[in-house]
């Protein structure tokens, strides 16, 4: 290794000393960390790379708390690995700890987590320790969950990239779930390139989760240099769009426009047919969380947040009927959207992440021009649309407001399609400046 390579002493004492700011980890590894460290192969696909991994998300000998007191205090430690880590592990990434997560990873904002942009503010959630953890350059890139926007939303708040990949391209294998057909795990990091990196090791079948369909052969990040030149990327009307921060308008299409500018062709499409989307997530997560979470809420509902405690009742109370018409209309969903990129020959949709940036932490609603929209749906209307259809989507950063607060542009892309979308992420990010900069928590700037 080179000299001036940092001793895992030295990468606890900053992940500890700049933490007390955020708390974005519940559990740290010093003798893994240490061991990993000294032992580290950076001829390896992730060479030495930390990484940090969401707590529901189970690595060996470390508690897998789940955000909830239903896991013990403290929580027993997982006997082994989950699949994604057990494959982090042998492409040579460093674990070190866990982050922390939204209760039962159900909720747009993780407690007691700050974001390093602004501490009185959120970090987003579910997965709101990995983003804060990146974007504070504690680890290299983290592991989330996504059931309706649980990677991107803290991706766009913290300023960093966090994809969603394609349902059933990686698998959960020891992952906690929320709902099962609705769940992702996906990698978050300050760079798409990075991102790339992550999804390389992660992706593939495995025999213990009958919901990967496909076996990979793609090299995620073989175009990442290739540009947009020639690519048609579509951006909505309408929906996505209303009601919408003014900051973040101006951003996303300041956005589009350097798309345009780098060489991509720009159509507009008509997704109305979203406007159905919450109803439909809310009543399949609902019944799906109940049903997983049946003896908690019959045993033990008093350790579960009351918020959280009345959807999993309501999810177990819901009529059969809704669920199945749900069901249904996830797939007139998906195939709408299906139509829509083979009519129009696009490649990718670009949307704003989240329709306002990161709220104060006691902030339960945004006022849009006059509109009021809690925030919980006004984050989960424009990620949980690719929870339902099963597409790929990235966050990456595309401004910030006068404020100094992140602002995230969305890429989505056909299923399956992931490399495409870490093109088009890649491009822009290249063609930008968001992701040099540094928030004001963070380790470079702790050090200084």
């Amino acid at each position: 290794m080179g000299l001036n390579d940092p001793s895992a002493n030295s990468i606890l004492e900053q992940i500890v000393r700049v933490d007390q700011k955020l708390g974005s980890m519940v559990t740290l590894d010093p003798p893994g960390l240490r061991q990993q460290w000294e032992n580290r192969d950076q001829g390896l696909a992730l060479g030495g790379m930390k990484i940090a991994i969401k707590d529901i998300i189970e690595v060996r000998g470390l508690p897998n708390g789940c955000g909830s007191a239903l896991y013990g205090d403290p929580p027993e430690p997982a006997s082994s690995d989950a699949v994604v880590v057990a494959r982090i592990r042998e492409a040579g990434g460093v674990i070190i700890g866990k982050t922390a997560a939204h209760e039962l990873a159900c909720g747009v904002q993780t407690p007691g987590t700050c974001n390093p942009w602004d501490i009185n503010r959120s970090a987003g959630g579910s997965s709101g320790g990995s983003g804060a953890a990146v974007a504070a350059g504690l680890s290299d890139g983290a592991l989330g969950s996504d059931t309706g926007g649980s990677i991107r939303i803290p991706a766009a708040l913290c300023g960093i990239a966090g994809l969603k990949p394609t349902y059933g391209l990686v698998p959960k294998c020891g992952v906690e779930p929320l709902s099962w057909s609705l769940d992702h795990v996906g990698p978050m990091a300050k760079t798409v390139k990075d991102c790339a990196r992550l999804l390389q090791v992660i992706a593939g079948p495995h025999p213990a989760d009958p919901t990967t369909r496909r076996k990979v052969s793609c090299d995620y990040g073989a175009k990442l240099d290739s540009g947009v030149a020639g690519l048609r990327l579509a951006v909505p009307e309408g929906f996505f769009m209303e009601p919408i921060d003014q900051r973040v308008q101006e951003a996303f299409f300041n956005a589009v426009e350097t798309m345009r500018e780098i060489g991509a062709e720009i159509v507009t499409v008509d997704v109305s047919f979203l406007s159905r989307c919450l109803d439909v997530e809310f009543a399949i997560v609902s019944p799906e969380a109940a049903n997983y979470h049946h003896s908690s809420i019959q045993k033990r509902p008093d350790l579960i947040d009351p918020s959280i405690r009345a959807m999993l009742v309501a999810g177990a109370a819901l009529p059969a009927g809704y669920y199945l018409r749900a069901l249904r209309w996830r797939s007139v969903i998906a195939d709408r959207m299906k139509a829509i990129f083979d009519e129009k020959q696009i490649d990718v949709l670009l949307t704003p992440t989240v329709p306002a940036p990161a709220q104060l932490h006691d902030q339960e609603y945004f006022d849009f021009s006059g509109i009021e929209e809690p925030v919980i749906s006004s984050f989960v209307r424009t990620t949980a649309p690719f929870n339902l259809t099963g597409q790929p989507a990235l966050s990456v950063p595309c401004g910030m407001t006068a404020d100094g607060l992140p602002i995230g542009l969305q890429i989505a892309g056909r299923p399956f399609a992931d490399d495409q979308v870490l093109r088009v992420g890649s491009a822009y990010e290249q063609a930008t400046e968001w992701v040099s900069r540094l928030p004001p928590v963070h380790v470079s700037v702790e050090a200084g």
